[in-house]
């Protein structure tokens, strides 16, 4: 993992942009995103970064008006091999209880189908994931999580839909996300959460951050 080669550049004229090669290893994902994480934490606060944005396998960073970017590529590319991601702490774990099928989750039975399976067999495989937070994105307090069952990847729908409910828990490709407000959206809907997942009045108006893990249960 140390010998990994970001590719780092300029972007526009005070952003600075880090990505890495995707990969597909669940763990080998986790541990490579860990390191994204432990970088993110490194740049806040220095002086001259304005605000720090970790993406899926990416990093990027805003500067302030004085700050030469390309200097800011050099100090990445060193910073970032000497990550490791093992020391980044574990977030916070959150339960979320799900209402799973019916009209909270039009999409779990073509889902099933999609796999063979019946509907119980995909609530059950669901709420066994191991699930961490990769990042937040798409919408404020979207959550991309990995830790989906293979068993459970489906591929997104060919056409999404022009207004998807918020809390609406959904599988798009290799990943589960959860709706924060009602958006346009293409993963497959399989139930519904009244957990709040963001609050713009809040000090911390995302529930979830990067690193933190989730475990969603049956709403019955």
């Amino acid at each position: 993992m140390k010998s990994l080669s970001p590719q780092i550049s300029v972007v526009g004229e005070h952003q600075v942009f880090l990505g890495l090669p995707l990969v597909s290893d669940p763990e080998l994902c986790l541990h490579t995103q860990s390191r994204i994480w432990q970088l993110a934490n490194h740049c806040r606060d220095r002086d001259g970064v304005l605000e720090t944005v970790p993406g899926m396998n990416n990093l990027t960073l805003r500067l302030s008006d004085n700050q030469d970017p390309e200097h800011w590529c050099r100090w990445l590319e060193a910073e970032f091999q000497r990550t490791t991601g093992i020391d980044f702490p574990i977030g916070r774990e959150h339960i979320i209880p799900v209402s799973y099928g019916g009209e909270d989750g039009p999409d779990l039975q073509s889902v099933a189908s999609h796999h063979g399976l019946g509907s119980r067999d995909i609530i059950r495989l669901h709420t066994q994931g191991d699930y961490r937070v990769l990042f937040i994105g798409f919408l404020p307090g979207f959550p991309y999580l990995s830790g989906l069952p293979n068993a459970l990847h489906t591929p997104r729908l060919a056409t999404p839909r022009q207004a998807v409910p918020a809390g609406s828990v959904g599988i798009g490709g290799t990943q589960t996300g959860i709706y924060p407000c009602k958006a346009p959206g293409g993963w497959h809907l399989i139930g519904k959460t009244h957990t709040e997942l963001f609050d713009p009045t809040s000090d911390s108006p995302c529930l979830l951050s990067p690193g933190d893990r989730v475990i969603f249960v049956e709403d019955r």
